[in-house]
């Protein structure tokens, strides 16, 4: 039986409970010239409901979100052929020593606890990066591949 897509329009605290175990995302920030830019990330939703990325402030997406502060992820499930969403929001860039305690909280909403916060700390600081946080503004449904329905008998 082949497979049926689906794409599913969720309240808010349902697209959260479908995030928060979902890492893996695709940033897209725009360009001087209107045109997009990718980046694949690892982010995490913080206490408020909002996305989070820790990166370093060379690069493109920190540049082009400062100057744009419009963004969208695709996040996607670890299996290939599971659910994915895509949200859009806008963007603040978080900088040390204001945002360690953001370091705090995206670390939290990927992996837990860390052993010694301190040394994390520590290594934000020692590395210089930078936190994006997204507002979520607008979501798409959340979705599967699959034949569409009308294909399937």
């Amino acid at each position: 039986m082949p497979r049926i897509a689906t794409a599913d329009v969720v309240p808010r605290e349902d697209l959260l409970a479908f995030l928060r175990p979902r890492h893996r995302a695709l940033l897209l920030t725009r360009r001087r010239d209107d045109g997009p830019q990718l980046s694949p990330v690892a982010a995490g939703i913080d206490e408020q409901g909002r996305v989070v990325v820790a990166t370093y402030p060379q690069r493109a997406k920190v540049a082009n979100a400062r100057r744009d502060p419009r963004v969208a992820l695709l996040f996607l499930s670890d299996d290939w052929n599971d659910a994915w969403v895509q949200v859009e929001g806008t963007a603040e860039v978080l900088e040390l020593p204001d945002a360690l305690d953001d370091f705090v909280g995206y670390y939290r909403s990927i992996a837990g606890e860390h052993p010694d916060w301190e040394d994390y700390r520590a290594a934000m600081v020692r590395q210089d990066k930078v936190l994006l946080r997204v507002t979520l503004d607008r979501w798409g449904p959340i979705a599967t591949g699959g034949f569409p329905p009308e294909l399937a008998g």
